[in-house]
């Protein structure tokens, strides 16, 4: 077997997929995909409180079952020629360590502690401590918040930090350091056994930590004790550089060449963030938004240093040298709720399902389960259905999108959605094609920022699941953007993404841009914008800008 093969990991926020492909061609050998079990339990999470936390041993426990399935999918041969793996994470999700490095969940003492654990990026507890970050970083004689948009954002690394150390006493006096998850798990199977010897992201470091050249990578210690004494010594426990993710961190260890089949021959790429790969592996180029679009959304773009010079974006998540591709900017922006904003509805709507059929003795056990589970998987198809049925003219309920909170445009993560237009002939679908209206409003808005922050957007791509499966949101969203988008033909492409900086670091391809250009899937079709409806929208979306500076203001 001549050819040679990379592995892309994409870890979500509620499972991982494993990608083998070929480095060559960017042909998909073999996917396979796991649920992490104690998340999918619900364990350790408070959804009241906005509190999200995952088990280091989640993340472990599916990196095995998932690369040895997909390999087991492949033809005889092929692990022994595979020659480069990539992790790309959500973020920022922080863990506090141990001096070696490893989360203080997967020790004994802090096995069942959430504060032990990592904070998934939609965990909203520090929304205290970013208001304390920006509230210092506007007083300081350095905004080191002037390169991640101005705004310093309840979902990043060191609110986070500071919550969780404010919070537990016990963390506070084991904890050495902290570490992104798109760090740890290639820190974990090159066997690293000491917190500094982990390489850091360039992408996590860059748009969460507040890590500049210009001001010598992290905020000085200074700023940080000012900030709060409890953070003392952190700094310097941390890292000073960063590095991109197109070069290698290590090679597999023996133990887990091992573990996952492979040979301790293959090289292990540098972690990133999860839409940043994802852009890479929908073959991002400038000029062109690509939106992740999944429980929330990610939007990201690459521009040369010629175009943004000494430009400073306001309210996005960050613009980086190397987050996306090496030797040009990256730029982030995102909803906090995208799916989640229809799978909050469809939880609304299963409310007799899961409370009152659920109870019945009309029928048995069985028969019950299987109903619950058929309407449950029906609730957003029905509605789909139904919803692309009014006409445009009849939409006339606005609702926000914030019921996560506002990344982007401007991070406020005490926004809290709303609706408004709802009379006593409001229907459910009526009801649902507002809130697909909503994060379509939401989008434009960024686009809107983007493009006034002098930002040009020629092109748009979408991948995910939504952007595959649902005709009717993708319609909505070109109409309402008034701008054609082109979706990806896999629904992988975050794992594609990390699978082609395996190949980059393997020393398959010199650069990520070639990597992108041979290994992408192309595109599997292309919505254009129905202009009737282009007017319209920009009308509805009118609204939509007004309800949302009451919501802002009121509360």
């Amino acid at each position: 077997m001549n050819n040679k093969f990379v592995i892309g990991l994409d870890y979500g926020s509620d499972s991982a997929r494993a990608l083998v492909v070929n480095s060559a061609t960017g042909e998909i050998l073999a996917t396979s995909v796991k649920y992490y079990p104690q998340w999918k339990a619900g364990k350790y999470c408070n959804p009241a409180i906005n509190q999200y936390r995952q088990h280091p041993q989640d993340y472990i426990d599916v990196l095995e079952s998932t690369v040895k399935e997909a390999l087991t999918k492949c033809p005889k041969g092929t692990a022994e020629n595979v020659v480069g793996i990539a992790f790309d994470t959500t973020g920022s999700t922080p863990a506090f360590t141990d001096e070696s490095g490893t989360p203080l969940a997967l020790t004994p003492e802090f096995a069942d502690n959430p504060n032990a654990m990592f904070v998934l990026w939609k965990d909203h507890t520090a929304v205290k401590e970013a208001a304390e970050i920006n509230n210092l970083c506007k007083k300081w004689d350095i905004d080191y918040t002037s390169y991640e948009g101005g705004i310093y954002s309840s979902e990043w690394f060191w609110a986070k930090a500071l919550h969780v150390l404010r919070e537990d006493t016990a963390i506070k006096e084991k904890a050495y350091s902290i570490v992104e998850y798109c760090e740890w798990l290639p820190a974990l199977i090159t066997g690293v056994n000491k917190s500094k010897d982990i390489v850091r992201s360039r992408c996590a470091c860059g748009h969460k930590t507040m890590w500049h050249k210009s001001w010598g990578g992290l905020p000085s210690e200074d700023f940080l004790t000012t900030l709060d004494p409890i953070l003392g010594g952190f700094r310097d426990r941390l890292f000073k550089d960063t590095e991109t993710a197109d070069k290698p961190v290590g090679k597999l260890c023996q133990e887990w060449a091992d573990r996952l089949g492979l040979t301790t021959n293959v090289v292990v790429a540098g972690g990133a963030y999860d839409c940043h790969m994802g852009a890479v592996g929908a073959g991002v180029t400038p000029r062109t938004l690509v939106r992740v679009l999944g429980t929330s959304t990610c939007d990201i773009m690459v521009a040369s240093y010629k175009e943004i010079g000494n430009n400073l974006i306001k309210g996005i998540c960050g613009q980086v040298d190397g987050s996306v591709i090496p030797g040009m900017i990256g730029l982030e922006a995102g909803q906090s709720a995208f799916g989640d904003v229809y799978a909050w509805f469809k939880r609304i709507l299963e409310f007799p399902l899961n409370n009152i059929l659920k109870n019945s003795n009309l029928i048995d056990q069985g028969t019950k389960d299987k109903l619950i589970s058929e309407i449950s998987e029906q609730i957003i198809p029905a509605l789909t259905t139904e919803a692309e049925k009014i006409p445009l003219q009849e939409s006339t309920i606005i609702a926000t999108d914030w019921i996560n909170g506002r990344r982007t445009p401007d991070a406020n993560q005490l926004l809290k959605g709303s609706i408004t237009g709802l009379t006593l002939g409001s229907s459910a679908p009526k009801i649902f094609r507002a809130l697909v209206e909503a994060t379509a409003y939401g989008t434009k808005a960024i686009v809107d920022r983007f493009i006034n922050e002098g930002v040009e957007i020629d092109n748009v791509i979408g991948i995910g699941g939504i952007a595959l499966k649902s005709s009717f949101v993708m319609q909505t969203l070109c109409d309402v953007l008034n701008m054609p988008i082109k979706i990806c033909k896999t629904d992988q492409a975050c794992a594609l993404g990390a699978a082609m900086f395996a190949a980059t670091a393997a020393g398959k391809y010199n650069k990520v841009e070639d990597a992108s250009a041979a290994m992408n899937s192309g595109f599997a079709m292309e919505y254009h914008p129905n202009q009737d409806n282009a007017k319209a929208y920009q009308k509805l979306y009118d609204k939509y800008v007004k309800l949302g500076k009451f919501t802002e203001r009121e509360f």
